[in-house]
């Protein structure tokens, strides 16, 4: 029936499957944002034991099956090792990051003189390059220059002492809201052993409890979903761990100050799709060349090209082509993500991106791709098939 014109009794039940989709839709997203996300955030720590309780559950029955005991014995084993392994890191690594931020803060007119020495240079440079040009273009291009540096180090006065600021007062904040945090992450461990223990139980009982077609269905939905976004997501942060320590064993060699903290940040930056750490460190090194510090300079691109030869050598293995979209796509789903959800947005759009294509890989919205067609179809016929009687009284 492609293309041609429907009964009225056909088009009306196809404008009403339509629709009642676009309503299912729009029902949907009204829970999702009016009931889901506050709902999620209510129950986030159950919600983050039974994602530890999903990964976890390989090894217990792996375990299980090698030693021959209790599950319930072997959970709360795997728990506390976690858990002393991975909050004694983060100890570490949060003390470290905020003696560098305290010393950073410390010595913020230094850096801006040294800013300032910095921008010096760099206009003596382009002041000599500006010598070369007709009059018009040099001083036009002199003036934008000078606007530049001027609007740079004004940004750099008045804006990061205010991000300091606002660091310093959220850190107050946070320890305000440490005894809520410590509930919850006494609930958090407590239902990660509990669901962990009786993981196998508690997925026969939820299974059961539907249908055999939607189980099938949602098997698909979550193979589709976790080899895009748990494959991609695990790649790239594994990815990223890997150019945090080459990023910060080279700033520790060549004795760049803040070393931690720089390696932070860039290595956060480095898992953002498309950015990625070069976007400061080959600026850097251009600056360097300009101010004559040869020798930073060239310690920079050494750890730029070292980092960017462990992504080109191990990002194929680990993530296939990236993410798996065109750059164009790539590019919106960034830029979407960045409207919708700022940094956060920026580094799971892509990823999102990736797990709705999968879904529709799965042929989910096969038949409402083929009402649409009919609705075209059938849209284009009826202003294309006209009466006879309607046709030659036009030509006359």
């Amino acid at each position: 029936m492609d293309g041609q014109e429907l009964s009225w009794r056909e088009r009306g039940r196809l404008w009403l499957r339509l629709g009642t989709r676009l309503a299912l839709v729009g029902l949907a997203w009204f829970l999702l944002t009016r009931v889901g996300l506050p709902l999620l955030s209510l129950l986030m720590p159950f919600v983050l034991a039974l994602c530890v309780a999903w990964l976890l559950n390989p090894l217990v029955r792996l375990l299980q099956r090698r030693l021959h005991i209790s599950r319930k014995l072997i959970s709360i084993l795997l728990i506390l090792l976690i858990l002393a392994g991975v909050g004694g890191i983060l100890a570490a690594f949060i003390w470290n990051i905020a003696q560098e931020t305290i010393t950073l803060a410390a010595n913020w007119a230094s850096l801006e003189q040294e800013l300032r020495a910095t921008l010096d240079v760099v206009n003596g440079f382009f002041d000599q390059l500006f010598t070369y040009l007709p009059a018009q273009i040099g001083g036009g291009a002199e003036q934008a220059l000078n606007d530049l540096g001027s609007q740079l180090l004004n940004w750099f006065s008045e804006t990061l002492p205010t991000v300091v600021g606002f660091l310093a007062g959220g850190a107050a904040n946070l320890a305000s809201e440490v005894p809520s945090f410590v509930v919850a992450l006494v609930v958090f461990l407590m239902g990660s052993y509990f669901i962990t223990a009786d993981y196998p139980h508690i997925r026969y009982r939820a299974a059961q409890q539907l249908p055999a077609s939607l189980r099938d269905f949602l098997g698909e939905v979550r193979t589709a979903a976790v080899n895009a976004f748990g494959g991609y997501l695990k790649a790239e942060f594994i990815l990223s761990i890997g150019v945090f320590f080459i990023l910060l064993i080279g700033f520790l060699i060549i004795g760049q100050p803040y070393a931690l903290l720089l390696a932070f940040i860039l290595a956060v930056m480095d898992f953002i799709p498309i950015i990625g750490s070069g976007t400061v460190m080959v600026p850097w090194a251009v600056v360097d060349l300009l101010t004559r510090d040869l020798r930073h300079a060239v310690e920079l691109m050494v750890i730029w090209g070292i980092v960017a030869l462990f992504r080109r050598v191990a990002e194929p293995k680990a993530v296939g082509d990236h993410t798996g979209l065109s750059p164009i796509l790539s590019l919106v789903s960034i830029y979407v993500g960045m409207r919708i959800g700022g940094v956060t947005g920026m580094i799971l759009g892509p990823v999102l991106f990736m797990v709705v294509i999968n879904i529709v890989r799965l042929g989910i919205f096969h038949n409402t791709v083929a009402d649409l067609r009919l609705a075209a179809g059938d849209i284009a016929a009826f202003f294309r098939n006209r009466p006879d009687g309607e046709t030659n009284s036009k030509n006359m």
